[in-house]
C-alpha cells in the first residue's frame, strides 16, 4: 500500500482518536421539597464501535464536586421558593468547585416533590437554566421522580444482576425503590431493568418543620390530615409538642407500610395517595430506600434539622425487621435523583422523513417515549397501551406537553401495517392531537415519510407532523430536532441522555 507522503499520518491518527472520544463536565441541580443540592461529573464518551453512525455512549463517569445539602428556602408564605438565596447558594457551589457556568458542558435541573408545586418552581428552573447553559429543564410529576430515583439509586442496574430466590433458582429480582423525601414518597417496581409500576403517597420529613423552640413554621396538608386523624390539630406559629412528633411519624410510616406491604388502604391512607397504589401482586424479592430519610434509615446521618426526618428513619428501620423481603442499601440515597448530565449525542436524520412545516423547527427539549412495534407487539391496542403507561410513567401533561414518541420498528412498510401503528398511536395520543399539539415520531428505520404522509392525511391537517427516522434512542431522554442541515432534507437530532451519578 502507497502512504502519501503529504499526508501526517500520526496527527491523522491523534485527530481521529479526538473523532471516536468525548470528554465533557456536566452539572444537576435538584431543588427538591426539603433539599437542594447538586453535583458535577466529568463525563467521557465513546463512539459505540460498529455502531458508529449512531452517536457516543458514556463510558467513564467521575464526580468532581458534591455540594452540601441546603434546606430549599423559601418565603415567609411557604408557598414561594426563595429564587435570591438559591442563586447564592448555586453560585457559592461553582466557586467552591473551581468552576464557572461557561466552563459547564451540559447538564439538568430539576424540581421535585413539594417543591415542583410551588408557585415559582416554572421560573426557578427557567432561571438556573439560562444561568448554566445548555441544560434539560424538568418540573417532575410524581410518577417521573419515581422513575428518576429508581434510576438514580441503583435499583434499576440491580434489577439486571443475577439473583437466588427463595425457590433456589436463579433470577432477576424485583426490587422496590422507596424514595422518601420532605413532602412525598415515591415507590418505583423494578424488573429486569424496567420500571414496572410506581406509586406516590404524602408521606414526608417536612410534612411539618418546626424552629428551635418548637414553634411550628411548616404544615403540609398531609400533616393536617394526619393530626385530625390523631385527634389534635397543628398551628404554624404554636408550639408542637414531641408526643405529637412521636405521633405523626409512627402514623406517616404506618401509611407507608401499607403501601409496602401492599395491603388494603384505611381512610387516612387513601387521603395521602396521590397516584393508585401498586397492583402488582408478585413477590418482591428486597427493598432499597432514597431520598433524604433513607441517610437516617442506613444510619448515615443522624443530624436535627427540625423536621420528622430522624423520627421516620428510626420507625422504619424497625419495622423493616418485620417485612417479609429483604432490605438492601441504595447505590445513592439522598443523591438518588440528582441527574449527573444531559449526554448530548448528535445523530442525523436522512431523506425519508416527513416535516410537515418546517417553520416550528428548531424544536427543543421534547421528552421521549419509547415505544415498540415489533412482531406481535404491533397491534392497535398494544401500542395505544404502551403510549398511555410511557406517559404516565414520564408525568407527561397530555394536554399542553409536545412528546417525541421513539419506535422501534423491524415490519414491513406496508400499508396494511402503518395503518394499524397509526391506530394505536391515534388512541394513546389522542389528548394531544385534540389540543393540536406537535405529532412528533422517532423511528429507528426508514419509514419516517411513509408514516408522516398517511398520519398528515389521518388528521386532515389539524397537526404539525413530525417524523425522523434511522435515530437511535434508548433510556429516558430529551430531543432537539434542528433546521435541515445546508443542501439536503435531512435535520439533526440531538439526543439529551440522563445519565445517573
Amino acid at each position: 500500500m502507497h502512504l502519501d507522503e503529504d499526508i501526517d499520518y500520526e496527527e491523522w491518527d491523534k485527530q481521529a482518536w479526538k473523532s471516536e472520544r468525548i470528554e465533557l463536565d456536566s452539572i444537576g441541580i435538584d431543588i427538591g421539597s426539603s433539599t437542594s443540592h447538586l453535583i458535577i461529573s466529568s463525563l467521557v464518551l465513546r463512539r459505540r464501535g460498529r455502531e458508529y453512525y449512531s452517536g457516543y455512549t458514556v463510558v467513564e463517569r467521575q464526580i468532581l464536586y458534591k455540594s452540601p445539602i441546603l434546606l430549599t428556602p423559601y418565603i415567609n408564605d411557604n408557598y414561594t421558593i426563595d429564587a435570591g438565596k438559591l442563586e447564592e447558594f448555586i453560585s457559592a457551589a461553582y466557586a467552591e468547585a473551581g468552576l464557572t457556568p461557561d466552563t459547564i458542558d451540559s447538564g439538568a435541573v430539576i424540581t421535585t416533590g413539594e417543591a415542583a408545586r410551588k408557585d415559582n418552581a416554572a421560573n426557578i428552573i427557567n432561571l438556573f437554566a439560562e444561568q448554566a447553559g445548555k441544560f434539560v429543564c424538568a418540573t417532575a410529576g410524581p410518577t417521573l421522580e419515581a422513575v428518576l430515583a429508581a434510576h438514580g439509586s441503583g435499583a434499576v442496574k440491580k434489577s439486571l444482576a443475577h439473583h437466588v430466590g427463595s425457590d433456589g433458582n436463579s433470577r432477576h429480582p424485583v426490587i422496590l425503590n422507596v424514595d422518601i423525601g420532605g413532602g412525598t414518597t415515591k415507590i418505583a417496581l423494578v424488573h429486569e431493568g424496567k420500571i414496572i409500576e410506581t406509586s406516590v403517597v404524602d408521606v414526608g420529613s417536612r410534612s411539618v418543620a418546626w424552629d428551635e423552640s418548637n414553634i411550628l413554621t411548616r404544615i403540609e396538608q398531609s400533616a393536617h390530615a394526619v393530626a385530625a386523624d390523631l385527634g389534635f390539630t397543628l398551628e404554624a406559629g404554636k408550639e408542637i409538642t414531641n408526643e405529637q412528633k412521636e405521633k405523626l411519624a409512627r402514623k406517616l410510616t404506618q401509611a407507608l407500610f401499607t403501601l409496602i406491604r401492599r395491603e388494603p388502604l384505611c381512610p387516612i391512607v387513601s387521603k395521602l395517595m396521590v397516584t393508585s397504589p401498586l397492583s402488582f401482586g408478585g413477590p418482591i424479592d428486597f427493598v432499597t430506600y432514597s431520598g433524604g430519610v433513607s441517610e437516617y434509615i442506613y444510619g448515615n446521618e443522624h443530624g436535627d434539622y427540625g423536621d420528622l426526618g430522624n423520627l421516620l428513619g428510626d420507625y422504619i428501620r424497625a419495622a423493616n425487621e418485620h417485612l417479609d423481603f429483604k432490605v438492601e442499601e441504595a447505590r445513592q440515597g439522598i443523591r438518588a435523583t440528582v441527574i449527573g448530565a444531559s449526554q448530548y449525542t448528535v445523530q442525523v436524520s436522512g431523506s425519508t422523513i416527513f416535516i410537515s412545516d418546517m417553520d416550528v423547527l428548531p424544536i427543543r427539549n421534547l421528552p421521549v417515549i419509547s415505544i415498540s412495534a415489533t412482531g406481535k407487539q404491533l397491534q392497535e391496542s398494544a401500542i395505544s397501551a404502551s403510549i398511555t403507561k410511557e406517559l404516565d410513567l414520564m408525568g407527561i401533561e397530555r394536554d399542553t406537553q409536545p412528546v417525541a414518541v421513539s419506535v422501534r420498528w423491524d415490519q414491513e412498510p406496508r400499508f396494511d401495517i402503518i395503518e394499524t401503528f397509526l391506530k394505536g398511536l391515534e388512541a394513546g395520543l389522542h389528548i394531544s392531537i385534540e389540543n393540536k399539539l406537535p405529532i412528533v415520531t422517532i423511528f429507528d428505520k426508514d419509514v419516517a415519510n411513509l408514516v408522516g404522509e398517511e398520519l398528515q392525511r389521518r388528521l386532515g391537517g389539524n397537526n404539525t407532523i413530525i417524523c425522523v427516522d434511522s435515530i437511535d434512542i434508548k433510556g429516558l431522554n430529551f430531543v432537539d430536532i434542528g433546521r435541515p442541515l445546508p443542501d439536503t432534507k435531512a435535520v439533526p437530532v440531538t439526543v439529551k441522555l440522563l445519565v445517573f451519578c
